[in-house]
């Protein structure tokens, strides 16, 4: 990370305001899209519920009229915002009324993303004062330094073994909804995005003493299976990802469920050359996938939420279509 110390001398008067400002120029790993809210549209409100599934804590919805008709069983892995965001909760309803018992669980065990947007003053237009930008730009390094220590709680070793516990008891409290889908779909946003391609891959099983994550140790092999390299996964039928956060080139590595992209146009979360290298290894790789760019919309639009924009607007519901007609489809 960059070195967070910033220029301590003020000026005298608004004539330095000229003067360069020491303080580092950041680009946070999370945009305020992924902690942070838009408003929620006035009338709407979330309809399920939050209990517990492998003791970790889940909203769940369902369809109005389930268990009477059948429905599927859909994973949420939402963003930053996480398991209390209303905008997620509805997201899941959505989903529900279309047909899917929906289980979102709390990816970061109650630690959702600091949302530091109103601890910090907004931007300052061209004509500021030194002071006012220097003030702006020691409050982004913050922002920063605070979404990078969040991170650091909230690793792969952290969040994968919430999933397992959740996809287990899934499988048993909702048997019925994974028999009639014939496995396990997933929609992943932002930060949940990039372990929807975790978890539609196949993977080595890690060496005995090291972290063994997902069951390996159920998994070890037979005498005659000893000779065979042994694998984990996939865990999901299929998936479909919006604006990815966090994915590097290595994360399309064994992927075998079909998947379904919602890309952003030009975005720094989700670089053009990390989705193209992941389209080629696809390709190369016949995983069935289909990948859409949408230009003009920012980082984390696909999540419900109120937009000024109509553009934007009508973007987020062509992305939710694309979303639910891929996981319908397979």
């Amino acid at each position: 990370m960059a070195d967070s110390a910033v220029a301590t001398r003020a000026p005298e008067s608004d004539a330095q305001e000229d003067v360069d400002v020491h303080v580092p120029e950041t680009t946070p790993a999370l945009c305020d899209d992924c902690t942070t809210d838009r408003p929620t549209p006035a009338g709407h409100a979330s309809t399920g519920e939050i209990t517990k599934l492998g003791d970790i804590d889940v909203y769940i919805s369902k369809p109005a009229d389930y268990p009477h008709t059948p429905s599927r069983l859909l994973l949420l892995l939402t963003g930053g915002t996480g398991l209390k965001s209303v905008n997620n909760q509805i997201q899941a309803d959505k989903f529900a009324s279309e047909g899917y018992v929906v289980v979102m669980p709390d990816l970061f065990n109650g630690d959702a993303a600091p949302n530091s947007s109103g601890a910090f003053p907004e931007e300052t237009s061209s004509g500021s004062s030194f002071l006012d930008t220097f003030k702006t730009k020691a409050a982004e390094a913050a922002k920063s330094f605070m979404i990078d220590m969040w991170l650091a709680r909230h690793t792969e070793e952290k969040v994968l073994p919430i999933l397992h516990k959740v996809i287990d008891a899934a499988r048993d409290e909702f048997a019925d909804a994974v028999s009639n889908g014939g496995g396990i779909y997933a929609v992943g946003y932002c930060f949940g995005g990039r372990y929807i391609f975790l978890l539609a891959s196949e993977r080595p099983v890690p060496v005995q003493g090291g972290n063994m994550p997902w069951s390996a140790a159920a998994a070890a092999p037979t005498d005659e299976e000893a000779s065979k390299p042994q694998t984990l996964g996939p865990y999901i039928k299929a998936g479909a990802i919006a604006h990815a956060t966090l994915v590097s080139r290595d994360d399309f590595e064994g992927l075998k469920a079909p998947i379904s992209v919602v890309s952003v146009e030009n975005d720094p979360m989700f670089p053009d050359e990390v989705r193209t290298a992941g389209e080629d290894y696809m390709s190369k790789n016949n995983v069935e996938h289909e990948v859409q760019v949408y230009p003009g919309v920012p980082h984390g639009f696909a999540v419900f939420g109120d937009y000024e924009d109509a553009n934007i607007k009508t973007a987020q519901g062509t992305a939710f279509e694309q979303m639910l007609k891929w996981i319908r489809e397979h």
